[in-house]
């Protein structure tokens, strides 16, 4: 199958510019050459006008000299006042007067008379003026050939050629400022070129100075940095999934093993408690992962309107201790959600909570100016400045986390923050007024008066 080739853009800018700048230099050529015809006309006009008026001069004062006209492109005749004419340079002699308009009213009156006396195919201008004789009023016609269109053939040569020579001059230019400023551009495309999975730490090269490609350069190379840190953290990702899918999948196996081996020895129901318990942490791995791949690859879209205090509620009493959870739940904060993918984020930082509480978790619901927000409040040690960042992280347990962990998979915090990331909020880490760890969720509220259902029909 052929494929269409298209021009690069440096050969579609060179083309336009030439285009343009031949279209402009001709105008110029034929505004110039305009010019040069009409200075060129008005002064053959004031020559035979100054001609004529010497003759109609030489008439008043009967004084009339030959030759009538001084140079041989030029004619001139006397017309009586009968309309014969008296006198003619030798090129009209025997002819009749070569026009028949009159000054009328005026000394001058200029025509352009074709054929007639004249060349067939020819055109000349012609001045008619009054000259007085006897107290009669003859006419002194002086005529001259029309100027041509190119003035001269030598001059037209050199403006057209220099017009030429000044469009190539400009396309040339044209084509380098474009080579040169899309130099970088090259340069960029080499090196993305040979960047793969493997050299994600290169970065492409960025030209000096403050322009467009400048800015192309540095958020190609952002861009770089954030695939850079994404397949970092996807290895470590994989690494740590592998590892805690390993822990389990180890034990379950020495325990079979010594049970194949040691069968008189093994207790049966033992045995199955242990691989049962093993089985119910990786069902909840695996669970946790396909969660967070769908909420990352997939943003929600199917949002529905509920009231974050009585979604609140109703995660709090599926809990099998509610006693140690005091609720401080602000009524009428609407939001648009997935009330499962929020009610999962609420039940893990209720987890987190009564994990690391010493006796009591409070749990806020509240509206801040355009947001909600759900308050997670415990009584334990705390999170330490230094970890409030990483305790975000898939699999990631601190020191202390990790001695009183009773079955968490280490993805809770990394799912509720995702769920609120993909519901455009946040969740943040600080300390609680006891002392312990306060987790925010902030939310937006939803607008007054919105269908939620009805607008993400809209936008589907």
């Amino acid at each position: 199958m052929s494929t269409r080739r298209r021009s690069s853009i440096t050969t579609r800018i060179t083309l336009f510019t030439g285009v343009v700048a031949l279209l402009l230099c001709s105008l110029v050529a034929t505004m110039l050459m305009f010019s040069i015809n009409r200075f060129v006309t008005d002064s053959l006009i004031e020559e035979i006008t100054a001609a004529g008026g010497r003759v109609a001069v030489q008439i008043e004062r009967n004084q009339l000299d030959y030759p009538l006209a001084q140079r041989r492109s030029r004619n001139l005749q006397v017309v009586d006042s009968k309309g014969k004419v008296v006198a003619s340079t030798p090129g009209l002699y025997g002819k009749p007067p070569m026009a028949t308009f009159t000054p009328d009213g005026m000394n001058v009156s200029t025509s352009v008379v074709c054929g007639g006396d004249f060349l067939i195919g020819e055109c000349d201008i012609v001045v008619a003026q009054w000259a007085h004789r006897g107290g009669e009023k003859w006419i002194v016609y002086s005529a001259s050939p029309t100027v041509s269109p190119l003035v001269d053939p030598w001059l037209a040569t050199a403006v057209i050629g220099g017009m030429a020579v000044l469009a190539g001059t400009i396309t040339y230019i044209g084509h380098r400022i474009v080579t040169v400023s899309l130099k970088p551009v090259t340069a960029v495309r080499t090196e993305l070129d040979e960047i793969n999975a493997n050299s994600l730490d290169r970065r492409v090269p960025v030209s000096p100075g403050d322009d467009e490609i400048h800015e192309l350069a540095d958020s190609v190379n952002r861009t770089l940095a954030r695939l850079e840190g994404a397949m970092e953290r996807q290895r470590q990702f994989t690494a740590d999934a592998s590892h805690e899918l390993r822990t389990p999948l180890a034990g379950l196996r020495v325990q079979l093993e010594e049970a194949r081996l040691h069968p008189g020895e093994t207790d049966l129901n033992d045995l199955l408690t242990h691989s049962l318990s093993d089985l119910d942490r990786l069902q909840s791995i695996i669970t946790d992962l396909l969660l967070l791949a769908k909420i990352e690859c997939s943003p929600p879209k199917l949002r529905e309107r509920v009231d974050l205090a009585t979604l609140v509620r109703a995660e709090v009493s599926r809990r099998a201790d509610t006693q140690k959870v005091r609720l401080v739940l602000a009524p009428e904060v609407p939001i648009d959600v997935v009330p499962g993918q929020i009610g999962r984020a609420v039940t893990n930082l209720l987890d987190n909570a009564e994990r690391h509480a010493r006796e009591t978790v409070v749990v806020e619901v509240r509206a801040n100016g355009e947001g909600a927000e759900v308050i997670v409040d415990d009584d334990g040690e705390g999170v330490a400045e230094a970890d409030r960042g990483r305790i975000f992280e898939r699999f990631a347990r601190l020191d202390a986390a990790r001695s009183r962990d009773r079955g968490g998979t280490g993805l809770g915090l990394a799912i509720a923050r995702s769920i609120a990331h993909a519901h455009d909020g946040t969740l943040q880490v600080g300390t609680s007024p006891s002392g312990g760890a306060r987790f925010v969720l902030r939310l937006h509220k939803a607008a007054p008066g919105d269908d939620v259902r009805e607008r993400i029909r809209d936008s589907s």
